[in-house]
C-alpha cells in the first residue's frame, strides 16, 4: 500500500519483490510543463507494477557512447515514477533503503535499464529504490517563467515518497542512503546543502561527481539563449512548451555538439570548461560542512577521462597544445604540473597526461574538497582496468556501475567492461556500499587530513598503490593532488 493506493509487484525465483513505474509526481506536461513536480494522482483499487514506467524525454546518445552507456526509452508522459526492489515487501521491517540517482550529464539516463536492476541489494537485505528525474532542458535550462532545477526538484519529491511510504516496502525511513553516479553523484553534492532536502536522507554515497558542477546564471542564460536562438523562440517557459517535443530534442543534441565543436567561453560560459550545456543552477560553490548530518563516501575512477578519449580515437592524437591549454584553463601552471603528471606516468603521451589532469580536475580534486569539508567521510578510487578497446579504456567514467550493482553479465555492461570483469572486486565494492548504508561503515579508516586514507578497488594494482587486490592508501599521488591547492 502506498498513499496513492495499493501496487502489485512481482517475486523473483530468490524470493525478493520489485514494483516497477509507481508514480511519485504528476506527469510534468501541459500546465504542469517547466513546473516543480506536483503530486501524483490518486487510484482506485490495485494498480500493477510489474513492468517499467515512462521515462523523461531525452535525445540518444551519439556514437560511439550509445553503444556503452546504459540507457532505454519508454515512451509516455507519467515519466516521474519510480522503482523498488525489497528481501520484505510489506511493513514491519526496518531494512536499510539505498535511492539511486543514474548518470547521464543531466540529459541522458533511466531509471529502467536492467544496468540498475537492484535485485543484488535486495538479496542482501536493502531496500533499493531508482527513480526517474527530469533531463535537459526540461530538467535543467534556465528559463524566465520558470522554477531552476525542476530536475532536483523531481529528485527531493522521489525522496519525499520514500520517507512517507517505504516503511510498506520493508525499509527504514530513517537510514535512507542516496547514492548516484556522475550527474547523480553531481545532484547529491547539491542536495546536501539544499533545505529542501534536510533530513530525507542520512548517507550518501558519490560516485564520480561532488559539488562542483553548476552553472553561475549568467553562464546559464547563455546557454538558454543559444537554445533559444537555434529553435526561433524566445528563451521563457511558455515558448520553449510550443515548441513540438521531437524538435526540442533535435536542437538540444546539436546544442551539445556544438559545445564539444567549440568551447569558447564567450559563447557558453562556465559549460564551455564543464562541456555540459545542462547543469543546475547556483550562484556558487557550497560545500556541506561539518554539521550536514549526512554520512558520506566518496570516490572516482582512476582514468575517468578516457572514456571521452579512447572510443572516440582521441588518446593517441591529443597534441600538447591542448594539454598545455587546458592545464592553464584549470588554473595550473603547465611548467610546474605537467612534469609532475609525467613523473608518475613514464613514457605516457599528451593524450594519456590529459586523461589524468582532466580525471583530477573533474572528479577526484571535487571529490577530495568534499570530504575535506565533512570529517567522517570515506574515500574510494575504482582502479580495475577493462579489457575493452585492447585494455586501453582502463578504469574509465562509468566503469564501476557494473562492479556497484554486481552485474557483471548484464549484456548491457559488456561493451565498458570488456570480457573478464572480477567477481571479487565486484563483491568488494558491492559489500562495502551495503554496509556503509547499513551501518554508515564501508570497512575503512575515513578520509582525514592527516593521513587521506583511500580504498583502492583493483585486484591487480602495483606496490606503490597499496600491494595487490582492494587495499587502502594514504595520500593517494598526493605530489598531483597538491598541485590543486587553491586552485580547485
Amino acid at each position: 500500500m502506498t498513499r496513492q493506493g495499493a501496487v502489485r509487484g512481482d517475486i523473483s525465483a530468490d524470493g525478493t519483490a520489485s514494483f516497477l513505474g509507481i508514480p511519485y509526481a504528476a506527469p510534468p506536461f501541459g500546465p504542469l510543463r517547466f513546473r516543480p513536480p506536483a503530486p501524483p494522482r490518486a487510484w482506485r483499487g490495485t494498480r500493477e507494477a510489474a513492468t517499467h514506467g515512462p521515462t523523461p524525454p531525452k535525445a540518444p546518445y551519439a556514437p560511439p557512447f550509445d553503444a556503452l552507456l546504459p540507457e532505454t526509452t519508454v515512451p509516455g508522459e507519467g515519466c516521474l515514477n519510480l522503482n523498488v526492489w525489497t528481501p520484505s515487501p510489506g511493513p514491519g521491517d526496518r531494512l536499510p533503503v539505498m535511492v539511486w540517482l543514474y548518470g547521464g550529464a543531466f540529459a541522458n539516463g533511466a531509471a529502467s535499464s536492467s544496468a540498475y536492476d537492484g535485485s543484488a541489494f535486495a538479496r542482501d537485505g536493502v531496500v533499493f529504490v531508482s527513480l526517474n528525474y527530469r533531463l535537459g532542458t526540461d530538467g535543467f535550462a534556465h528559463l524566465d517563467g520558470a522554477p531552476d532545477n525542476r530536475g532536483l526538484l523531481d529528485q527531493i519529491a522521489a525522496l519525499e515518497w520514500v520517507r512517507d511510504n517505504i516503511a510498506n516496502f520493508g525499509g527504514d525511513p530513517d537510514r535512507v542512503t542516496l547514492f548516484g553516479e556522475s550527474a547523480g553523484a553531481m545532484s547529491i553534492g547539491l542536495l546536501l546543502t539544499d533545505a529542501r532536502a534536510r533530513g530525507l536522507f542520512h548517507r550518501a554515497i558519490l560516485q564520480s561527481g561532488a559539488a562542483h558542477h553548476f552553472l553561475r546564471p549568467a553562464s546559464a542564460r547563455l546557454v538558454a539563449a543559444r537554445l533559444a536562438a537555434k529553435l526561433g523562440v524566445e528563451p521563457t517557459a511558455d515558448a520553449f512548451a510550443a515548441v513540438p517535443l521531437d524538435r526540442l530534442l533535435t536542437a538540444q543534441a546539436e546544442l551539445r555538439g556544438e559545445l564539444g565543436a567549440r568551447p569558447d567561453p564567450a559563447l557558453w560560459g562556465e559549460a564551455a570548461l564543464n562541456a555540459m550545456p545542462f547543469e543546475p543552477v547556483a550562484d556558487g560553490p557550497a560545500l556541506p560542512g561539518p554539521d550536514c548530518g549526512v554520512d558520506l563516501l566518496i570516490g572516482s575512477n582512476r582514468e575517468e577521462y578516457r572514456l571521452f578519449l579512447v572510443p572516440t580515437g582521441r588518446l593517441h592524437l591529443l597534441p600538447e597544445e591542448k594539454l598545455r591549454s587546458t592545464a592553464e584553463a584549470y588554473g595550473l601552471d603547465p611548467d610546474e604540473a605537467l612534469p609532475v603528471y609525467r613523473d608518475a606516468r613514464p613514457g605516457a603521451g599528451p593524450g594519456e597526461i590529459f586523461d589524468a589532469l582532466a580525471t583530477d580536475w573533474f572528479y577526484r580534486i571535487p571529490a577530495i574538497r568534499l570530504a575535506e569539508s565533512v570529517p567522517g567521510s570515506y574515500m574510494y578510487e575504482f582502479a580495475r582496468r577493462s579489457s575493452a578497446y585492447d585494455g586501453q579504456l582502463g578504469a574509465c567514467h562509468a566503469g564501476e556501475l557494473a562492479y556497484v550493482f554486481d552485474r557483471l553479465h548484464d549484456p548491457r555492461y559488456a561493451p565498458m567492461i570488456g570480457e573478464d570483469p572480477s567477481q571479487a572486486v565486484a563483491d568488494a565494492m558491492h559489500g562495502a556500499w551495503v554496509a556503509f548504508a547499513a551501518t554508515g561503515d564501508p570497512g575503512w579508516a575515513a578520509y582525514e587530513t592527516g593521513h587521506r586514507t583511500t580504498m583502492v578497488f583493483d585486484d591487480d594494482h602495483d606496490d606503490d598503490d597499496g600491494g595487490p587486490g582492494p587495499g587502502p592508501v594514504d595520500d593517494l599521488r598526493g605530489a598531483e593532488r597538491a598541485l590543486w591547492e587553491g586552485v580547485r
